[in-house]
């Protein structure tokens, strides 16, 4: 996989602002779209964003809050006006598929694709081409799920110099190696580890909202590239986040600590925040790589040896 990116489409908490929609955002790999929350008005966020609408190949619901939820079914019944033909798989909690099933129902919406409904408990929920996803519940107000969008694995770094020097000549024998096989050339055999690195880690992108700070974010966050994580509030509001099962940007930024982050995104925003400037700030005195989402910003998620040798994180 060359290319993961991540798009913010809504970034406030609860109520839509003039500057923010309410919850969704999509990662992007390799031009397969997944879609994470989907609050109302996603659809005018998307058509105004540089995300493909069509390469929506799943979509997945945190919890049955509206501000997550409300523009599912309206995104769903756009897609088969477009005359949308390939599947559409939609991941969430107990609940979600009656929830579904009731506005289908009562709105006499047809489909012109199949629609896979999956009720999520935990781990792994889902295989795709090139990546895994994993759930994890989180501490809300009601069943929350974090995800985390993990790369597979990538087969090590091919030592061309270490092939020349073996007098291996460039071609197929230099693909078999790389795929891990090891090769007879003349009367020697070449073994694929003395060219091939061991193999590299995959990205992960973990999205963690709405939530307390909780032991299973920061496991689910363990070592991620990026985490998105809510910042509902700053902490002089701490109690409040608590009792509506939020975090301050604080709390998001001991996940991050805790988890080992490369970065920490804040996301679900409070409207009352006009100026994020103090939302980011308490986060960088716990956690320097943080920064504030916006609706419509683009991160481009890099593999990790190019950020070792000077390359920008995001």
């Amino acid at each position: 996989m060359d290319q993961i990116r991540i798009v913010f489409l809504g970034t406030s908490a609860g109520l839509p602002s003039r500057q923010r929609n309410v919850a969704s955002v999509a990662v992007i790999l390799d031009g397969q779209v997944l879609l994470f929350d989907c609050g109302e008005g996603t659809q005018q966020q998307l058509l105004r964003s540089s995300v493909r609408t069509g390469a929506i190949e799943a979509i997945f619901i945190t919890h049955l809050h509206g501000d997550h939820l409300y523009g599912l079914p309206g995104l769903l019944a756009s897609a088969s006006l477009s005359g949308r033909e390939a599947p559409l798989a939609v991941y969430g909690p107990p609940g979600l598929r009656d929830y579904l099933a009731n506005v289908i129902r009562t709105t006499h919406v047809g489909f012109t694709y199949e629609m896979e409904m999956f009720e999520i408990d935990r781990d792994e929920v889902r295989r795709g081409d090139g990546y895994r996803i994993v759930a994890a519940p989180l501490d809300h107000t009601t069943l929350c799920f974090g995800f985390a969008v993990i790369e597979d694995d990538r087969s090590g770094a091919f030592n061309i110099d270490r092939a020349r020097e073996l007098a291996i000549p460039p071609g197929p024998l230099y693909g078999r190696l790389q795929r891990g096989e090891d090769v007879v050339f003349g009367d020697r055999t070449i073994r694929s580890s003395e060219v091939v690195g061991p193999r590299r880690s995959g990205r992960r992108i973990v999205y963690c909202t709405d939530t307390r700070p909780c032991r299973r974010a920061v496991d689910l966050a363990r070592g991620a590239d990026v985490l998105i994580h809510e910042a509902t509030y700053t902490s002089d509001l701490a109690r409040e986040a608590s009792e509506r099962g939020h975090a301050t940007a604080e709390d998001a930024a001991g996940i991050a600590a805790d988890a080992g982050v490369g970065r920490l995104i804040l996301t679900h925003i409070s409207p009352r925040y006009l100026d994020v400037e103090p939302l980011v700030t308490e986060a960088r005195r716990v956690f320097a790589r943080t920064d504030a989402a916006e609706d419509f910003m683009e991160i481009p998620i890099h593999h990790r040896e190019h950020r070792e040798h000077g390359e920008k994180p995001l």
